[in-house]
């Protein structure tokens, strides 16, 4: 018990007073033995998460009670699971070290490993990876196929999240400042937002969703049309309007020349060589 108060951060004392109001479940007894496990730490860091939202112990019993029970606990939370809900929508695969090889073509080094894990692409599932996501998964797949060294895709999905992360703080500062600011400010004071105010904040973060989606993949849109209009300026530069390559001379027949001369590629054969 000691150990368990001391994971979740609180006394021994009010650890025996959450078993006493039945807020967390009993523990396993082996004799005098009681054990505790992982279930009971997040039940107790649940319990301290809905304190700070200002519920009270008797209504953070009626919430663990009707989980227990199979009852939707969203209802009587209001509009909670809709401010902590997750934004994306990404599926995670599971994958055999034999799959995950297979996926990359011999690509899959010690090296690559390393930087997926790090990067939080994968994790590590007894025998099994645990890739977060299918779609970056079947993206990472289809730049390899075509020729994209993994160490090199990696490398630019980690870019990638730096520039997401920066995008996530544009739009969270936005509206935490000009939108939320008043009833963050009194959060802040230690004064937890009322039903009302719960209300508004997730009705601001549903509005956000689509929002900030739709804001992100116009730019993105547009960024690869300005982009790709360069790179391909940049190519049709070192080329002639006909479709001949700079530097290529043409003739009075308005046959291309590469250079004339004798014997040399693409001239006419010297009168001697002719048959």
């Amino acid at each position: 018990m000691p150990e368990l108060a001391a994971e979740a951060g609180i006394t021994v004392r009010t650890l025996r007073f959450y078993r006493e109001r039945k807020l967390i479940p009993p523990p396993r007894r082996e004799g005098r033995v009681a054990w505790y496990n992982e279930h009971h730490l997040a039940r107790l860091h649940t319990i301290a998460a809905l304190l700070e939202r200002g519920h009270t112990l008797g209504g953070i019993a009626e919430l663990l009670s009707a989980f227990e029970s199979g009852r939707d606990v969203g209802e009587l939370l209001g509009l909670e699971d809709t401010i902590v809900a997750p934004w994306s929508e990404e599926t995670p695969v599971r994958l055999t070290p034999e799959e995950l090889a297979d996926h990359f073509s011999g690509d899959v080094t010690v090296e690559n490993l390393a930087t997926s894990l790090d990067i939080g692409y994968l994790a590590v599932d007894g025998d099994e990876f645990v890739h977060i996501s299918r779609r970056l998964l079947d993206a990472s797949t289809e730049l390899v196929a075509a020729g994209v060294p993994l160490a090199a895709v990696l490398d630019a999905g980690r870019q990638v999240r730096v520039h997401a992360d920066a995008l996530a703080d544009i739009f969270t500062t936005l509206i935490r400042t000009h939108v939320l600011s008043d009833v963050l400010d009194r959060a802040a004071d230690g004064r937890p937002p009322g039903p009302r105010e719960v209300d508004r904040i997730a009705e601001t973060m549903e509005k956000l969703r689509p929002l900030s989606k739709g804001v992100l993949e116009a730019e993105l849109s547009m960024a690869m049309d300005r982009r790709t209009r360069r790179e391909l300026d940049h190519w049709l530069g070192t080329r002639e309007p006909g479709g001949a390559d700079a530097g290529t001379h043409t003739d009075t027949t308005g046959k291309p020349d590469a250079g004339g001369g004798n014997g040399a590629p693409g001239s006419d054969p010297a009168p001697g060589d002719r048959d």
